[in-house]
C-alpha cells in the first residue's frame, strides 16, 4: 500500500509527547513550528504515489522503492535511482528521509540468520517488523546512540549503568520488556510514525542492560520527543526563509519513561556484540548510508547550481578565476556521481540471494562527502562576497510604495530585477550562512560519527593482504645481485574486491 499525503497527516495527530522548551506540542501539522515541515512530508508522501520509479509490485501490491530486497544489479539501481527523485524533492535537505532508516531496516533482512538466537524468536520478529513498515508504508527514524556526555569510561560498567542516563532494560517479564532512559537522535521523530531504537556505537563488555534493540510507534506511552529549537518557527516567510520554513526535519532527543516494549518488538537483548554487529554483518549499514550518499549527490548539485546563479547574478562568470572555482566544483559533482555509480555496478553477493552496494566504494564516499562538505560551503559563500549583505532585511521593503521604487531603481541590474536578485541571495545565505545552515554543516560533520568512526569503515573493508600483496611481489623481483628490469606480474583486479 501507498499512503497519500492526507492519510499521513491524519496518522501523525495520534498524542505523540513532543516538546519544545516547556510548551507541549499538541498536533504537530498544524502548530507554527513544525505545519511546513509536515506538509513537505505529505507532498513526499503524494509524490511518491504518482512518481514512476518510486515504487514497485509484489504479489499484486504497490509499495515503496525502498523496501526492494535486491536479487541484481537493476535492484541497486532502481533503489539508486528512487533515493535520488526522493532526495531532489528537498534538495538532499531532509537526512531522515523516509528512505533511511527503512533502508537499515530492509538491508538487515537480506541476512536475517544474523538475527538467529535460539528460543528467542529475534528472526521472526525482523521479518515481521519488515513486512509490516513495507505494507503500511510507514515513516521510522531511529535512535541509536547515547546522550552526549552520558559516558564514563574510566569507572566500572556496572556503576555506569547506575549513573548513566543512557536508555537500558529495567524489567522483563512474559509480555515483553521495560526500557528507561535516553537516545539520540531521533532526527524526524516530529514526523514518524515509528522509531527503531538500538546501538550503532559499540558497547563496552558489562553494559549487556543497554544492549536492546526494539522499535515502537513514536506515540507509546511513556516516549516524549524534546525538540531542538525550530528553524521553521524563525522563518520570516518562505520568501525569505525558502528552505528553513519548508525542510526543517527537526531533531529531538527521545526519553523513555519506563516504557512496555512487547517481545514481538525486541531483535536483540542482553547481547553488546550482537546489539552493533546486526548493522555490519547485514547489509542494513550499508543501505542506509548508501542512502544518504545519494541524497548528499543531490545536496550538492543544488549548491552547484546555486554558485553558477550567484557567479552569473555578480557579473564575475566571466573571470578565469571564477570559472576555475565553477570548474572544480562541476567536477565535484562528477566524482560523487560516478562514486555512487560505481556501488551499485560493482555490487557484492550477501546470503543466498541478494546484492547489495559495494562496501568500500560506499565507506569512501561516505568519507568523501564528510571531508569536502564544508570547503564546499565556504568556497560558494566566498563567491557571494558582500552581496548577501547588500540585500534589505526581508522582503516587506516591497509593501511600501517609495522603498520599493528605490529598491528596483538601485538593487536591480541589466540582468535581474532587484526582488530576483533578492529572492536567489535569501535563498543562497538560508542555505549556506544561516543557522539552518549551521545546523547542516554539523549534521554532514556528525551524523555517520567523528571522522575517525567514518574512516574506520574503509579500514576494516579495505584488501590489505592485497596491498601487502603488491609491495610484497614487486619486492620479490629482485635482491641485491638483480641487474635487469623485472617483467611486471601485478594483478591488476585484486584490489577491486572487498573483504
Amino acid at each position: 500500500m501507498l499512503r497519500t499525503g492526507k492519510d499521513y497527516l491524519a496518522s501523525l495527530r495520534d498524542g505523540r509527547q513532543i516538546y519544545i522548551g516547556d510548551e507541549r506540542i499538541s498536533d504537530v501539522t498544524t502548530h507554527p513550528a513544525f505545519r511546513n515541515a509536515a506538509q513537505s512530508y505529505a507532498n513526499l508522501f503524494d509524490l511518491k504515489r504518482k512518481t514512476e520509479g518510486m515504487s514497485f509490485e509484489e504479489d499484486g501490491k504497490r509499495f515503496s522503492f525502498y523496501y526492494k530486497q535486491p536479487r541484481n544489479a537493476q535492484d541497486l539501481v532502481f533503489r539508486m535511482k528512487g533515493h535520488k527523485l526522493l532526495a531532489d524533492f528537498s534538495y538532499g535537505l531532509l537526512g531522515r528521509s523516509p528512505d533511511h532508516v527503512a533502508s537499515f531496516v530492509t538491508g538487515m533482512t537480506l541476512r536475517p540468520e544474523v538475527f538467529d538466537v535460539p528460543g528467542q524468536g529475534f528472526r521472526d520478529n525482523l521479518d515481521a517488523y519488515y513486512h509490516y513498515l513495507r505494507d503500511n508504508d510507514l515513516y521510522v527514524t531511529y535512535a541509536v546512540h547515547p546522550p552526549a556526555g552520558a559516558k564514563n569510561w574510566s569507572t566500572d560498567a556496572k556503576a555506569y549503568l547506575f549513573d548513566s542516563p543512557s536508555l537500558q532494560v529495567v524489567a522483563t517479564d512474559d509480555t515483553g520488556v521495560t526500557i528507561h532512559g535516553m537516545k539520540m537522535l531521533a532526527t524526524g521523530g516530529a514526523f514518524v510514525d515509528e522509531v527503531w531504537i538500538g546501538n550503532l556505537t559499540a558497547l563496552a563488555p558489562g553494559r549487556e542492560k543497554e544492549a536492546i534493540t526494539c522499535a515502537l510507534p513514536i506515540a507509546t506511552p511513556g516516549i516524549t520527543l524534546w525538540s531542538r529549537k525550530s528553524m521553521e518557527a524563525m522563518a520570516e516567510s518562505v520568501f525569505d526563509n525558502p528552505l528553513s520554513s519548508r525542510f526543517d526535519e527537526s531533531d529531538v532527543m527521545l526519553i523513555c519513561d519506563h516504557v512496555k516494549v512487547p517481545w514481538s518488538r525486541v531483535f536483540t537483548l542482553g547481547n553488546v556484540e550482537l546489539s552493533r554487529s546486526i548493522y555490519m554483518e547485514t547489509a542494513g549499514h550499508c543501505f542506509g548510508n548508501h542512502q544518504s550518499n545519494v541524497r548528499f549527490w543531490s545536496k550538492l548539485q543544488f549548491i552547484v547550481g546555486l554558485a553558477n546563479k550567484i557567479a552569473q547574478s555578480g557579473g564575475v562568470r566571466g573571470i578565469a578565476a571564477v570559472q576555475d572555482t565553477l570548474g572544480r566544483l562541476a567536477a565535484y559533482e562528477a566524482s560523487i556521481a560516478a562514486m555512487i555509480h560505481g556501488q551499485v555496478q560493482a555490487c557484492e553477493h550477501i546470503g543466498e540471494e541478494y546484492v547489495l552496494p559495494n562496501r568500500r566504494y560506499m565507506y569512501g564516499t561516505l568519507n568523501w562527502c564528510q571531508e569536502n562538505y564544508a570547503s564546499l560551503c565556504t568556497t560558494v559563500r566566498e563567491l557571494m562576497g558582500g552581496a548577501v549583505f547588500q540585500m534589505p532585511a526581508n522582503v516587506s521593503v516591497t509593501n511600501n510604495a517609495a522603498l520599493s521604487a528605490i529598491f528596483e531603481d538601485f538593487w536591480s541590474t541589466e540582468n535581474e530585477t532587484a526582488l530576483d536578485r533578492m529572492k536567489l541571495y535569501k535563498l543562497a545565505w538560508d542555505m549556506l550562512g544561516s543557522e539552518f545552515a549551521s545546523r547542516h554543516l554539523q549534521y554532514e560533520n556528525f551524523y555517520a560519527g567523528p571522522s575517525f568512526v567514518v574512516r574506520a569503515y574503509s579500514l576494516r573493508h579495505a584488501p590489505w593482504a592485497a596491498f601487502d600483496t603488491i609491495v610484497d611481489d614487486l619486492m620479490s623481483s629482485y635482491d641485491a645481485t638483480t641487474t635487469k628490469n623485472p617483467v611486471p606480474s601485478r594483478d591488476s583486479t585484486a584490489v577491486t574486491t572487498t573483504t
